[in-house]
């Protein structure tokens, strides 16, 4: 099954993402993962992503495809995957029905901006893979440190309220209208998000399994 997560920023798509990736055994691909990746080994298209980045806004419909494009056609992608931060846009959706890319459910994840904004300040990631914890929903066994390879844990610069509230203002401005473009194609279904994971988890499957 392929599927999109949409969500505001940091509604939680990235961890139900995992969830859903270990239930039904397909990747969970993060755009977000892949471009800091990039920034961080200073490729090109790393390079152009960061400029944006750093405003809280949009990366360009061109630099995210070309990364996504070499992502799905790994082997590992083959028999389905979950795409979480892409397409943010109604282009990059139409962009993907040419790439010939087939999505069979979207799940909007529906959390307040107000829960979102204190949501995020508790954020953490981790600098050697890209883990993400929370210091209240998903903390890490020892403060400051990645559970999964010991590396160090820390806020983004994109998690600090400033940049929060803009990423939100362009979300709202940008990528809301995918619901309808995806409502109207009979594939969204709207998950309300809960302050717990596992509870959001449960309905999250339930909505892919009904």
């Amino acid at each position: 099954m392929n599927m999109i997560f949409l969500g505001a920023p940091g509604a939680g798509k990235g961890t139900q993402a995992e969830v859903v990736c270990k239930e039904l055994n397909i990747p969970a691909i993060s755009t977000g993962n892949m471009l800091r990746e990039a920034v961080k080994n200073g490729t090109a298209a790393g390079l152009a992503a960061k400029e944006y980045m750093d405003r809280g806004d949009l990366v360009p419909d061109e630099v995210v495809i070309g990364i996504l494009k070499d992502r799905i056609a790994m082997d590992d992608a083959k028999n389905g995957f979950i795409l979480d931060g892409f397409p943010r846009t109604v282009p990059q959706a139409e962009a993907l029905e040419k790439m010939g890319v087939r999505i069979d459910k979207v799940i909007e994840i529906d959390v307040p901006d107000e829960a979102i904004t204190k949501r995020m300040s508790g954020r953490r990631v981790c600098e050697g893979c890209g883990n993400s914890y929370h210091i209240e929903f998903k903390p890490t066994k020892v403060e400051g440190v990645c559970d999964a390879c010991g590396a160090k844990v820390v806020q983004r610069a994109d998690d600090k309220p400033e940049t929060v509230l803009a990423r939100l203002a362009t979300y709202h401005e940008k990528t809301a209208p995918l619901k309808d473009f995806y409502q109207s194609k009979g594939k969204l279904v709207t998950v309300s998000g809960q302050n717990g994971i596992e509870e959001t988890s449960r309905l999250t499957l339930a909505a892919i399994k009904g």
